[in-house]
């Protein structure tokens, strides 16, 4: 490359440099002082190092709005003000259960501002409001409680040796119909457990699934799988006398087997084959789902 070509290559990226840079009003001032003075654009922008077309819209925009500064924005305003943001905030908070087209209305209502649910989704984004599904828990009692905080004091000493010897079960019902988890809330990070983040419920009776399966330490269970209601009768031939006996026998006579509390794993017929079996059951209180590891699985499964 000869010098000419090489002072011209130099100039060109000097030019497409000036182009991506906004121009400073200082310089728009001096381009339109020179084009006033009769110069050429062709000479302004030879002389300045500045594309002719950045130039050309320059001066063709001058006569319209009578000065250089740089016109930053053509967007929409915004529609909303801090003060109705605010208000569909709190409103929010207040019903974390209310959908962004019933906070639409709402603010409609209060203040004339109509909103899309696009915008209300953008004004909870920047305050770190977002929708979430409601976390599902079992409602419980103070009886429930205080016998939740009575094992977990039995059961806190207990050693790696000891709970190694024990075997967590239970069964859950995976559903093939909605159960409504697509209803939202409104909640910030961080808040996932706290109290008006959730919603009770006892039982699940959509049409489904039913899976058991159990887990110890180093090992776990074959998973059983039925679509049909587990009954005592079930537990019995099936999980218990399939299952659970295995790890009996490999274990001896230290071996605890932990259920839960359902109707038909307290079938009278259930107590008589764990009494034939010489097998240990773990006393359990009610509603104390999350203190089985294995209810940890089924949460990531569901």
């Amino acid at each position: 490359m000869d010098h000419k070509r090489f002072k011209a290559f130099q100039c060109n990226n000097r030019i497409v440099m000036a182009q991506r840079k906004h121009l400073e009003d200082f310089l728009r001032g001096r381009i339109i002082g020179r084009l006033e003075c009769e110069r050429t654009q062709l000479e302004v922008s030879e002389e300045l190092r500045i594309a002719q077309s950045v130039i050309s819209r320059l001066w063709q925009r001058f006569p319209d709005y009578g000065n250089m500064s740089r016109c930053y924005s053509t967007s929409r305003p915004r529609v909303t003000t801090p003060n109705e943001d605010q208000y569909l905030a709190v409103t929010a908070k207040r019903n974390g259960r209310s959908t962004a087209s019933d906070l639409s209305r709402q603010l409609s209502s209060a203040t004339g501002t109509t909103v899309s649910r696009q915008t209300v989704y953008r004004r909870f984004g920047h305050i770190g409001l977002f929708a979430r599904r409601p976390v599902r828990c079992v409602p419980l009692t103070t009886t429930h409680c205080r016998q939740r905080l009575t094992w977990s004091r039995e059961h806190a000493l207990w050693t790696p040796q000891q709970w190694s010897c024990v075997i967590f079960t239970d069964e859950s019902r995976f559903s093939l119909q909605s159960d409504s988890r697509w209803t939202l809330i409104w909640r910030a990070p961080g808040t996932r457990y706290h109290q008006e983040n959730t919603i009770e419920r006892h039982r699940y009776g959509d049409a489904g699934w039913l899976v058991w399966g159990g887990t110890i330490f180093g090992s776990r269970s074959d998973l059983h799988v039925q679509s049909v209601t587990m009954t005592g009768h079930i537990y019995r031939d099936v999980i218990l006398e399939q299952h659970v006996r295995l790890f009996r026998g490999a274990m001896g006579a230290e071996f605890l087997f932990m259920d839960d509390n359902a109707r038909p794993q307290r079938a009278n017929i259930v107590d008589e084959c764990l009494q034939l079996g010489d097998i240990t059951r773990m006393d359990w209180p009610a509603y104390s789902s999350y203190l089985n590891p294995i209810e940890h699985v089924w949460d990531i499964l569901g």
